[in-house]
């Protein structure tokens, strides 16, 4: 079997952290999907809020993929690309919940949700594959 590098309690839960943050995302957005109240929550805040909210999520998205152009630039290895692609993907994420609260709908802001969700899990778990793969003594 194979053992991760720094696989002690603390390696396992560094690595798993992320998966169950994206299973709680993915849930979350499921969830506020399909009850119309929480609908109404996410889009009901008065205009100069949603504006204040939607151009954060706008920066954040701005900020993150600048981020993701730098860490691609100087990529070394199948890790830093992955985290670099999972970068690229909560940016999209964020431009989402930017539009849905510009919009004022909660459609863009749930997909946004279920977007980092899927993508900090699927790229968390790829990690965690490339960590098995990189170990010398597998």
């Amino acid at each position: 079997m194979a053992v991760l590098p720094g696989a002690g309690d603390a390696g396992w839960l560094r690595r798993l952290l992320p998966m169950a943050l994206g299973l709680l995302a993915i849930t979350i957005g499921t969830v506020a999907g399909w009850d119309r109240a929480l609908n109404e929550l996410l889009v009901s805040p008065p205009p100069f809020i949603r504006v204040l909210l939607g151009t954060a999520a706008g920066l954040l998205g701005l900020v993150l993929v600048a981020r993701a152009s730098e860490r691609l630039g100087e990529a070394s290895g199948p890790a830093t690309l992955v985290r670099s692609v999972r970068i690229v993907f909560l940016a999209v994420a964020a431009f989402a919940a930017a539009a849905g609260w510009f919009l004022a709908s909660p459609l863009p802001i749930i997909a946004g949700l279920v977007i980092a969700g899927i993508d900090v899990l699927e790229t968390s778990f790829l990690l965690l594959v490339t960590a098995v793969r990189a170990d010398p003594g597998t």
